[in-house]
């Protein structure tokens, strides 16, 4: 049985592990700056993000989009390993692209990785105090041992 969006947000997750997510759930405006992938890094792109439960709380889903088209549409379903503390992201995007990340968080901090031979990927996120901005960058790597820049992000509440 499908839900609608008012039924997810108002569910709460029965697991624990789940219920540390809940400050995501609602919408975002998005930034995004410093762009080591465009000829203009100084550009800005602005889009949209939601977290929302899934499954009656089992899930955190979370839909992003930017209206450019270097940018995809991406999905991502977010569930929990008990025994680790830690939350396993599954991500698809527009492109085809389909990638499988470890994340945290901890106080504050928001952290997603992916370590994989030739591309690795970090993001590490700090809420601010109200919980309604969280200030982000993601960085790559093609070796695992030498990170670089890829892009900031910042994440606004909207609702």
């Amino acid at each position: 049985m499908m839900m609608s969006n008012s039924d997810q947000v108002s569910k709460q997750p029965s697991n624990p592990a789940l219920e540390r997510l809940s400050i995501f759930i609602g919408e975002w405006n998005t930034e995004i700056t410093s762009m080591s992938f465009r000829p203009a890094p100084s550009a800005v792109a602005h889009g949209h993000t939601s977290f929302d439960w899934l499954e009656q709380g089992d899930f955190l889903i979370q839909h992003s989009e930017v209206p450019d088209t270097e940018f995809p549409r991406g999905i991502a379903v977010i569930g929990p390993d008990d025994t680790a503390e830690t939350y396993c992201m599954l991500y698809s995007d527009s492109r085809g692209v389909s990638r499988i990340y470890q994340m945290s968080l901890s106080g504050d901090v928001w952290k997603i990785w992916r370590d994989f031979p030739g591309f690795s990927q970090r993001f590490n996120g700090m809420f601010s105090d109200d919980n309604n901005v969280i200030t982000a960058r993601w960085e790559k790597s093609g070796d695992g041992l030498n990170w670089e820049h890829d892009f900031d992000l910042t994440y606004t509440r909207v609702s």
